[in-house]
């Protein structure tokens, strides 16, 4: 969840670096800093804790200008945020080094780098990574080589970037359950953890594999693999574009991204629909082969992606008649699974990164399941190389930590494979019911359009919430998740502490906190439980308490004393999930706003968790 930027260019690459980690700020980060080697061949640093406009009011004070240089923003995992336990890190003030990651068996390596004669001035595993490599150059007397050398002796996950005063036109990184890309340029060459933070200097991207180590110079870049091969790695075009990073006439990317929804919705489902069919092959050339064999479906997630699997349960037994299991990634790895025969293994993730979903997809891949396939917005990512079969959401690039469109495009995407799967397991040339909800489907982004209008509606009610401290939210069948992101998303951006229920539950414990201070904001389509659940809002009523509802216009809910109902477009049942998403996000936001919370980089929080 750290950033990452390097550079080796003829010309000055301070500019760069900093540009990179503004654009790095979405991940979430506690303290950042610099380091180039300048125009005398002197390795110098700038490092703040905070925000990157600290580090640049350093430089303001005293610039630096150099050809050769690494970057990071930091989220603390050894040390408290300090500048002392910033990045980078020096080793004999010749070196430095920049890591994300987890370093496991940092404890043994500091206390022989320390009877080695090593001082440490931080707490960070990250430092003993670059005395060791250090050491090891001592020896080799060839960076490349040292690192090689150094990451042999490394347990754990990183992605690193290292500098040395001796070799200013040589960049060496190397990446091992973490991301990093090379950003390829003409007379220049970079790397990221993000193509993001590169984009205002190339569009021409390598993504290194798992086990990678690269070197970069001005005018070549070599790879070598795990095993120490020479290797080569395609060169890709970037595909999104760069206004995705750009806040344009919205106050935070939030409220950007929450309206770019219609458009990503319709992207997601471009080339994916006939007439009156899903199209199996989206999910790539083996899918074809595979969805005859499922007989189960296990799908693991964490956080708002664990919420969208959820959904999915519902969809893929109501329409595929298949059993699935929904489960979060980081208790999922740890607990001994029993596969059941022919099951198909689903991960979600936005940023094909996150740490514990990857760790159970490669434990998965041992385990016996029938095959894997990744649910992801970041089509070079761990996820989806290490998959066997991907079905890419186009959300473009979302920098919010709170994660909007991604959420409703990893449904649409989920509602894509649960058609596939409903086509492989009912072998009938026409199905009526997959003929409705591709209707449905490609009537999504109208609808949604016509959802985000209430946006000013929404604000309005926002002010009901502004000196609220806990809230409750209410949903029943496959709108019992979207309450739970609903919750989700309010104590991200607001740190109002939120809970979701199945409203059924209410009697059952819950229903003691409903009072005049504790709004319960409720999601109610027009489905086959929605007379339960207006039974439900009334015992709220009935206590006191003060009701936001989200309806159908047919359910015949209307705005009354202690309750508020806002209308939503007339949806199929089956799609409701994600439309109804949409003013949730919206009250979360305006409620954010009006508390004057940091909407974009919410405290304690990072937009990819790339370590567990």
């Amino acid at each position: 969840m750290c950033g990452i930027v390097g550079a080796v260019a003829e010309r000055n690459v301070t500019g760069i670096l900093l540009e990179g980690l503004k654009r790095l700020e979405y991940r979430g980060y506690d303290s950042a800093g610099l380091a180039i080697i300048d125009d005398q061949g002197q390795l110098q640093r700038r490092r703040a804790q905070g925000k990157v406009a600290e580090v640049e009011k350093r430089l303001d004070e005293q610039p630096l200008k150099g050809g050769l240089g690494v970057a990071h923003t930091r989220w603390a995992t050894h040390g408290k945020p300090s500048e002392a336990n910033a990045h980078p890190h020096f080793s004999s003030d010749e070196l430095a080094l920049v890591h994300n990651g987890i370093i496991e068996n940092h404890e043994p390596l500091r206390r022989q780098l320390q009877a080695a004669g090593y001082a440490f001035t931080s707490e960070t595993d990250t430092e003993v990574v670059a005395h060791l490599v250090h050491q090891l150059y001592q020896q080799a007397g060839d960076l490349t080589l040292a690192v090689q050398q150094a990451l042999q002796q490394l347990e754990g996950a990183y992605a690193l970037a290292v500098i040395h005063q001796q070799h200013p036109d040589r960049l060496v990184c190397a990446r091992k359950g973490s991301p990093l890309v090379i950003g390829v340029g003409i007379g220049e060459h970079f790397c990221a953890s993000d193509p993001l933070a590169l984009l205002q200097v190339t569009d021409r991207f390598v993504y290194l594999e798992e086990g990678d180590l690269a070197t970069l110079t001005l005018n070549e870049h070599h790879v070598i693999n795990a095993a120490g091969a020479a290797v080569e790695r395609p060169v890709s075009q970037w595909e999104h574009g760069n206004q995705a990073a750009e806040k344009g006439s919205y106050r935070h990317f939030m409220l950007k991204e929450i309206h770019e929804q219609p458009a990503v919705i319709a992207a997601t489902l471009e080339g994916r629909l006939s007439d009156r069919r899903v199209l199996p092959q989206a999910l790539g050339s083996a899918a074809m082969e595979l969805l005859p064999k499922v007989r189960q479906v296990q799908i693991i997630a964490c956080g708002t992606s664990f919420h969208a699997g959820m959904v999915a349960r519902y969809w893929i037994e109501r329409l595929a008649g298949l059993p699935c299991q929904v489960e979060v990634a980081s208790e999922y790895r740890y607990r001994d699974v029993v596969v059941t025969p022919d099951t198909l293994f689903v991960t979600i993730s936005q940023s094909g990164e996150t740490a514990d979903t990857l760790a159970a997809l490669r434990f998965a891949r041992t385990a016996g399941y029938l095959g894997s396939l990744a649910v992801c917005n970041v089509p070079g990512s761990s996820l989806v190389r290490e998959s066997d079969l991907s079905l890419m959401t186009q959300a473009g690039p979302e920098i919010g930590v709170a994660s909007t469109k991604a959420f409703t495009t990893q449904l649409t995407a989920l509602l894509l494979l649960t058609l596939a799967l409903r086509r492989a397991h009912h072998k009938t040339e026409e199905d009526a019911l997959e003929a409705e909800l591709v209707q449905a489907l490609r009537e999504l982004p109208r609808l949604s359009e016509q959802t985000l209008q209430l946006d000013a509606a929404i604000e309005q009610l926002a002010e009901d919430f502004a000196e609220k401290h806990h809230a409750l939210f209410l949903g029943r069948g496959s709108q019992y998740p979207i309450a739970m992101e609903g919750a989700l998303k309010l104590k991200e951006i607001s740190y109002i502490h939120a809970e979701a229920y199945p409203a059924g539950e209410l009697k059952h414990g819950p229903l003691a906190l409903v009072d005049k201070d504790m709004p319960v904001i409720a999601v109610a389509p027009r489905d086959d439980l929605v007379d339960k659940l207006k039974s439900n809002l009334q015992e709220v009523r009935a206590r006191g308490g003060e009701l936001y509802v989200f309806a159908d216009p047919e359910t015949l809910l209307e705005p009354e004393p202690g309750m508020k109902v806002l209308h939503l477009p007339k949806v199929h049942d089956i799609l409701a999930p994600i439309l109804y998403t949409l003013p949730l996000q919206l009250l979360s936001y305006h409620v954010a706003v009006l508390k004057g919370t940091d909407v974009d980089q919410p405290r304690n929080l990072a937009k990819s968790v790339t370590v567990e």
